[in-house]
């Protein structure tokens, strides 16, 4: 694979599905209302291109769950504004984490073989964390990466900035807007 610019894309939306019930979701919250548009129209292009859409999720510790009892708590939370614009649909794919990366101790790397994807476009958050890790995760798998750069929210303004240096130097990541992704 390897930057390799005609591999089949997919589009991964990280931690979307989120009650913001955790410690820094203050100083997030106010990120992800920036950056909203941005996943929506990630989504809405992947979805229009006949893209997979790949929503990789924590499970919040709760292990005896699956992506719809996940969306139904984060729906019933008191930021359903910010899940239900970018919930998935019936025909996106949904794959449980339990750590930063949505490569660790997941399914995701051999969904992504089967379907025939070498390009994975990131969005949704926490850029500085698992954006970051997941990223460096699918560049060391030898996955071309591209970060929606108006589509990922952040804890520290600081450190996502550094993270997306490291993403574009380190790791050969293509940063992107929304308007402007390769599907």
């Amino acid at each position: 694979m390897g930057h390799n610019s005609t591999a089949t894309c997919a589009l991964v939306v990280v931690d979307m599905i989120n009650a913001y019930g955790h410690p820094d979701a203050e100083l997030l919250l106010r990120s992800v209302r920036d950056v909203l548009p941005g996943v929506r129209t990630a989504i809405d292009s992947a979805r229009a291109a006949g893209v997979d859409v790949i929503y990789v999720n924590d499970n919040f510790g709760r292990w005896r769950s699956h992506h719809q009892e996940l969306l139904d708590m984060a729906l019933q939370g008191p930021h359903a504004d910010l899940v239900k614009p970018v919930a998935p649909d019936e025909d996106a794919l949904f794959v449980v984490k339990a750590r930063h990366s949505i490569f660790y101790q997941t399914p995701l790397e051999y969904l992504l073989q089967q379907n025939g994807i070498g390009h994975v476009v990131l969005c949704g958050q926490v850029t500085e964390q698992c954006i970051l890790y997941s990223a460096l995760d699918a560049h060391i798998r030898h996955f071309d990466v591209t970060v929606v750069e108006d589509g990922v929210a952040h804890i520290h303004a600081d450190l996502a900035q550094a993270a997306l240096r490291m993403m574009e130097r380190n790791m050969g990541a293509q940063l992107r807007s929304a308007e402007d992704l390769p599907f």
